[in-house]
């Protein structure tokens, strides 16, 4: 047996203003787009760390924009925000997610190959730290 909702709809009492013709208030800051917003409560460390990692994004053919805004995201997913006093990551431990992503990364690439194939990249491995500590022995 089907069963029936009935909604029953009523005209709004006023008139819906467009948001357009909504008056800002006089203290609100006009958002901009692409300005990269106020930098100014992150440490030196932060703001490397952003730049390193946009610096890989563009090394990856991201256009320059996109890899500083991604960059400054990961920070924020990181630290929680800015860790100078009055930044909303001050004082707050964070477990670095974004940090941890290339061992996942990995576990996954090593779980898709054989058995076989794994222990023989291990000893082509050891076989060239061997090698490599001979060489270095020797100078």
């Amino acid at each position: 047996m089907a069963r029936f909702l009935l909604l029953k709809f009523e005209p709004a009492s006023s008139p819906r203003v467009s948001p357009v013709h909504v008056e800002r208030k006089e203290n609100a800051m006009p958002r901009t787009t692409g300005g990269g917003g106020d930098k100014s409560k992150y440490t030196d460390k932060q703001e490397r760390k952003a730049e390193h990692i946009a610096e890989g994004y563009e090394a990856r053919g991201v256009p320059e924009k996109e890899a500083e805004r991604r960059a400054w995201a990961t920070v924020n997913k990181d630290d929680g925000g800015g860790k100078q006093p009055g930044g909303s990551g001050r004082g707050k431990h964070t477990g670095h997610p974004a940090a941890h992503k290339g061992g996942e990364k990995g576990g996954k690439a090593s779980a898709s190959r054989s058995a076989a194939e794994r222990s023989a990249s291990a000893r082509k491995a050891a076989a060239t730290r061997k090698r490599n500590a001979e060489q270095h022995a020797h100078h």
